[in-house]
């Protein structure tokens, strides 16, 4: 068995549970099962992922495949290329955010659709380790995806109309991940139609050894650094992006961070403006921001399982414009219902100017009116039962909600479900009307100092307590680094 393989994608220990015999078997797999005679390959800078791109291409040729070369590159440049190259499938070497002794790979198939368990996922697994494979009639060959990158900074460009945006500065943290070369076309392209953005760049270089970290901006220790350089650089916005940039996490102009859930919000408002009853996809995890947002624009809220594979599949099932996650994955229906790091920042952008206002402006409101903890992760023995646990003592006053096919118990405002990774589970907690910081006059409790996303301490105690509850319920300590 192929540790490797998780519910969407792969992702393995580094020599035990992902090297270059594994990676060779998976590629030949992966086209024999597909049976894909063109494949769009690509990978991150990580020290190891040369090499383990380079088995995965020698497996595909052996099954007679046809290897469209994409280098050094974002997973959504692969994304596009294969829809725009008409490839069966594509492969992204990466382990985005993981530790250091980690690397994995994202999977598509024909017309960038997503890869499951049912799709084709479960079938590479078993064949990649029985090795036992077809011999192809003849070997296959690797060749050059020239244009590739252009053609998708093109795409990306044309979400907004340049000549409504007005001069900002943006500070650009790349990690040192693979966003730099292409953020950098991409900042081109938008000068070359007469952007009035200046960008300060930070951690630009990829560097595969990440001497600034590793870049998963994400995580509360990491973000100093990018709030520093927004104030310092005098910047309207920060971006800062994860190891393989297809999530892009926000600061407004003082350095403080935007919380995803508050982005998703943001976002489905804008579509809705421009597409009025439109459908939006969003996780189950921290939606009543998004809620609002939806009902106030007219459209349709529709709730999908987390995880990337399961909200395109979604996004594509019910025609929506636009689909996000707490996580900081965006999805768009004209980028191939896939998810891109580059697309919600220039979205975000185009709002700023367009209304005259602020990011910190922007989503003020829905940070002070909707409050949540954010995501914990904690390690649990077996998901299934410490979901059941949390369902068992709380489910009487839930708000009952099951979209992921798996169990989901909210309660309080509180929703705990299984993260997709082994031994753990998810809880976040969230509420409506909490008390607010205003400038001037504003009202507070005792003792209240602003908390998460500037709402009142004792707000954000009541969210904290209601999430240790959820926490004891399943009977562990929160997993090190989540809140």
């Amino acid at each position: 068995m192929l540790n490797c393989f998780k519910a969407y994608d792969i992702r393995g220990r580094l020599g035990d549970e992902l090297n270059e015999d594994i990676a060779r078997r998976i590629g030949r797999a992966f086209a024999e099962v597909l049976g894909a005679c063109r494949v769009a390959v690509g990978r991150d800078c990580r020290a190891s992922s040369a090499a383990l791109m380079a088995a995965t291409v020698e497996g595909l040729v052996a099954a007679g495949a046809e290897v469209l070369d994409l280098g050094l590159c974002g997973t959504e440049e692969m994304y596009h290329a294969v829809t725009w190259l008409g490839a069966d499938g594509g492969i992204e070497v990466t382990a985005s955010h993981n530790p250091m002794d980690y690397n994995g790979m994202k999977m598509v198939r024909r017309g960038s659709a997503p890869l499951d368990a049912a799709s084709g996922l479960q079938a590479i697994h078993d064949l990649a380790d029985a090795a036992v494979f077809a011999e192809p009639a003849e070997k296959g060959r690797v060749t050059a995806a020239g244009g590739a990158r252009a053609a998708y900074v093109a795409t990306v460009a044309d979400f907004v109309d340049v000549a409504a945006l007005r001069p900002l500065r943006v500070l650009v943290n790349c990690g040192n991940g693979a966003a730099g070369p292409t953020f950098d076309a991409l900042a081109a392209e938008l000068a070359a139609r007469g952007a009035p953005l200046r960008f300060t760049r930070l951690h630009h270089d990829p560097d595969g050894s990440f001497p600034n970290g590793i870049p998963n901006p994400l995580l509360p220790e990491n973000q100093p650094v990018t709030a520093q350089a927004v104030v310092a650089a005098g910047a309207d916005l920060g971006i800062a992006f994860d190891g393989d940039f297809d999530r892009c996490f926000l600061f407004d102009a003082t350095g403080a961070f935007v919380p995803g859930e508050y982005v998703v919000a943001l976002l489905a408002e804008a579509f809705l403006v421009r597409e009025p009853g439109a459908v939006i996809v969003h996780d189950p995890r921290v939606i009543r921001a998004t809620e609002e947002a939806v009902a106030r624009g007219g459209g349709r809220a529709v709730a999908a399982r987390t995880g990337h594979a399961f909200l395109k599949q979604t996004m594509r099932e019910t025609g929506a414009v636009y689909g996000g996650e707490m996580s900081a994955h965006h999805y768009f229906r004209d980028f191939m219902a896939c998810d891109s790091g580059m697309i919600p920042w220039l979205l975000v952008i185009d709002l700023m100017s367009r209304r005259g206002a602020s990011l910190a402006d922007l989503v003020g409101r829905r940070r002070r009116e909707y409050p949540s903890s954010g995501e914990i992760n904690v390690r649990v023995a077996d998901v299934a039962v410490a979901v059941a646990r949390v369902e068992a003592a709380r489910g009487g006053a839930a708000r009952a909600r099951d979209v992921t096919g798996r169990p989901v118990a909210g309660f309080r405002g509180v929703a705990a479900e299984p993260a997709g990774l082994e031994h753990r589970t998810a809880v976040a907690a969230e509420r409506r009307g909490a008390r607010r910081c205003r400038a001037g006059g504003a009202r507070r409790g005792p003792g209240a100092r602003p908390g998460r996303d500037g709402v009142m301490r004792p707000a954000v105690k009541q969210l904290r307590a209601c999430r240790r509850k959820a926490c004891c319920l399943a009977e562990v300590p929160p997993v090190s680094g989540a809140g």
